[in-house]
């Protein structure tokens, strides 16, 4: 009888704990204006809500050297399982061994942009590179992976303008619900 109680009331006490400590942790804290409008700026394909800003992958080196290569490598082969492969693979996405880079695999460079503003560098401070830097270490990237040439610039012009290698690999979603265009 005695065990029984005992384990009752310890069932209880760690059931209340879980109960006490759910509605005291406060974890997190409400986004800045600044940082909803950073998550909810959206950047098209088109080049839609692109900053003014540039840079070019000469640049870009320096800043993907200091900001990016202990996750991706200097030449962004990669060290996983910190930072996935950035360059090559470049048609294998129909092989038995696809890899799965910037290079193959995205179909928009706005799309990589977009990302590595909001973020990159993930650690230590992730959304932190300003427009101009994004802008070159797109460039850097877009090099690396042989789709530009290292002087060539990227803007909010020239960047939507950039054909990726895997531009047409991708479907149109069939379903009836779905109203969704895909440019080609």
């Amino acid at each position: 009888m005695r065990r029984g109680a005992f384990l009752a009331l310890l069932a209880c006490s760690a059931l209340s704990g879980t109960v006490a400590q759910t509605t005291a942790d406060h974890l997190g804290r409400t986004p800045t204006k600044e940082e909803l409008r950073k998550w909810e700026s959206p950047i098209l394909p088109d080049g839609t809500g692109l900053p003014i800003g540039s840079g070019n992958a000469v640049r870009g080196e320096a800043i993907f050297v200091t900001k990016c290569a202990g996750c991706h490598g200097t030449h962004g082969e990669g060290h996983d399982p910190v930072g996935p492969q950035l360059v090559g693979g470049i048609g294998s996405l129909g092989t038995q061994n696809p890899v799965l880079t910037v290079g193959s695999y995205w179909p928009y460079s706005t799309s990589v942009w977009d990302y590595i503003h909001r973020a990159m560098p993930y650690y230590p401070s992730p959304g932190t590179l300003s427009v101009d830097e994004t802008y070159a270490v797109t460039a850097y990237i877009l090099y690396l992976n042989q789709i530009i040439a290292k002087d060539e610039v990227m803007n909010q012009l020239t960047l939507p303008k950039v054909h990726m290698p895997n531009r047409n690999g991708f479907i149109a979603d069939p379903r009836p619900d779905v109203h969704a265009a895909v440019k080609r």
